[in-house]
């Protein structure tokens, strides 16, 4: 048994203090913090936050010796206890990473716990020392002394800890204990509906998977209302999300939660114990390229859009309108013609969580693309008279429920078995750049995409206006009309043909002479402009000549004359039902 004291008294320095006892069971002790928390692939290296290690046994302090940046070694005399403290500094709010305030503490256990080496599968007993008037949650079986117990170290990390004064809301999901905590608001108290609508959203996953009940024995809902913050994070029976209390008061702002709340709910099946075989044991030490994150993440991110429908909480016109923005931000990337989706997913680790101003033209998210490819995939197999819940189902009982791991191969065997075609359609639009045929696809539920056309002339860069005044450009279009005439990135724009400009409004106004709502008239010329940008301190003047409004949006909309089994197959598909064969 390793004991693992946590403190979260010193709210005021964000410093957590740590304390593990144990009896080693070797003479060479080797601890190592995790680099990564599972579900959030990037590097973290939260050993950057690790202060003060101070290794003792009988009483007298050791002298470990650091073998990496984020791993020690030492050799011991003898079997005797061995107690190890040390700091973690607690200021970065995110689901994973750790914060401490004098409000609440959230500890994702991955950044913050040491791992013995040779004791990965030996029980982890956990006790908090909190301020007298908070509450600690963690979604462990709880001891009669208050302290939780883990089976083994992936259990202990995988369980978030939540603490402070929030308010708790207790409800059940087919007989499953579940329970809701908020930081920053109550917002169960502020919402008669939304516990009900909850338990909805997680018995429609429940559906999809064909099971009567969720995986967990228990869970735990653990929501941040931060100002403007978004995000989630599954563990297997807790998730912990990050939603902005502005957004929540917005129209759309509550379905966008639900829809936060069936992704992560549903990763419970789909990445936690239907996991890829890359991350059966999870290696917490380094990057495993995972091909198949595709299906971890865009198949969720795809139902996450579907099953708040499917529970009764929105209409059929809401989903409609929320995968037609999807489909439309899809569009619009030009990352999607040079960056596969499989390379998407190979290459997670070092571009999708390392945004920088150039991602957006050579790359495409794993998530927006594989929910895509995900709606592609759900209307050729309903061609064929199955649907993407078959595949999840298939695989669940192959590999789920005894938490064996698949490959890309299980995958495609699966859905081959149910669409002969995709044994060569599949691998094809998983390694090219082409875009699925989506359009003939979407007119079996008699749908269709729908573009609109912007109202000014194409630059093909974006601006953003700092403090003080003064237009920046943003965002360079590959081999658009800005970036061919050497406008780039971080260049502030002084002057066109002369004339100051300090805002996007008079950017537009002299560029083609119209302002938002306006159109150019037919026929009117597009003449090349001289830009006067700063770049590095220097003065540099650029002609550039402007493009021909291109596409700003895409819509989905119904088609014209929709015949009754084409409305028939969308209401099928919207509401997550198998299609009638």
């Amino acid at each position: 048994m390793i004991a693992l004291e946590l403190d979260l008294r010193q709210g005021h320095s964000h410093r957590v203090g740590v304390c593990l006892r144990f009896t080693p069971q070797q003479h060479r002790l080797v601890l190592a913090l995790p680099r990564w928390t599972p579900g959030s692939y990037l590097l973290r290296e939260y050993v950057g936050h690790l202060e003060g290690l101070v290794v003792s046994q009988h009483g007298q302090p050791l002298l470990p010796r650091r073998t990496t940046p984020f791993a020690w070694q030492l050799d011991l005399n003898d079997l005797a206890p061995v107690e190890i403290r040390y700091g973690i500094q607690a200021a970065e709010l995110t689901v994973r990473t750790a914060h401490l305030t004098d409000e609440h503490g959230f500890l994702p256990l991955a950044a913050v716990v040491l791992a013995v080496e040779g004791e990965r599968w030996t029980p982890h007993q956990l006790k908090l020392v909190l301020p007298g008037h908070w509450q600690g949650f963690v979604p462990l079986p709880q001891q009669a002394d208050g302290s939780w117990l883990a089976t083994d170290l992936d259990q202990l990390l995988d369980s978030p800890v939540e603490a402070g004064p929030h308010p708790i809301h207790a409800f059940s999901v087919a007989g499953v204990p579940h329970q809701w905590v908020t930081w920053g608001g109550d917002l169960p108290g502020q919402d008669s509906q939304w516990l009900a609508d909850v338990e909805a959203v997680c018995l429609a996953c429940c559906r999809v998977l064909a099971e009567p009940q969720p995986a967990a024995s228990h869970y735990l809902f653990v929501l941040h209302l931060t100002e403007q913050g978004y995000g989630g994070l599954e563990h297997d029976a807790s998730t912990v999300l990050q939603f902005g209390r502005r957004t929540l008061r917005r129209p759309e702002g509550r379905r966008k939660l639900l829809q936060l709340v069936a992704h992560e709910y549903l990763h419970q099946w789909n990445v936690r114990r239907l996991r890829p075989a890359e991350l059966v044991p999870i290696d917490y030490g380094n990057a495993v390229v995972v091909p198949t994150l595709w299906f971890a993440e865009g198949v969720t991110s795809y139902l996450d859009q579907l099953l708040p429908h499917a529970a009764g909480c929105c209409s059929a016109e809401q989903v409609i309108a929320d995968l037609g923005d999807d489909l439309s931000r899809y569009r619009l990337s030009q990352g999607r013609q040079v960056q596969s989706l499989l390379s998407s997913s190979e290459e997670a680790w070092v571009k999708l969580y390392r945004p920088h101003p150039h991602a957006a033209t050579q790359q495409i998210s794993y998530y927006l693309k594989g929910a895509v490819l995900a709606l592609v995939l759900d209307l050729h197999l309903r061609r064929h008279g199955s649907w993407i819940g078959a595949v999840l189902q298939s695989l669940w009982r192959s590999h789920g429920r005894c938490r064996r791991g698949y490959t890309q191969a299980d995958l495609l065997a699966v859905f081959a078995a149910l669409a002969p075609d995709l044994e060569t359609l599949l691998p094809h639009w998983l390694s090219s750049t082409e875009d699925p045929p989506l359009e003939t696809l979407l007119a079996d539920v008699g749908l269709q995409l729908t573009p609109t056309t912007a109202k000014g002339p194409h630059l093909g860069c974006q601006f953003e206006v700092r403090a003080g005044g003064g237009l920046w450009i943003s965002r360079c279009e590959r081999n658009g009309p800005a970036q061919r005439c050497g406008l780039q990135v971080g260049d502030e724009c002084i002057a066109l043909d002369g004339e100051r400009i300090r805002t996007l409004e008079e950017l537009q106004l002299l560029l083609g002479g119209t302002l938002p709502g306006q159109r150019l008239a037919s026929g009117q010329s597009l003449p090349q402009h001289d830009v006067l940008i700063s770049r590095d301190g220097r003065l540099r003047q650029f002609t550039v000549q402007p493009g021909e409004p291109v596409v700003e949006r895409w819509s989905l909309d119904t088609c014209p004359q929709t015949t009754a089994p084409a409305m028939a197959r969308r209401q099928a598909w919207l509401a997550l039902e198998p299609p009638c064969v």
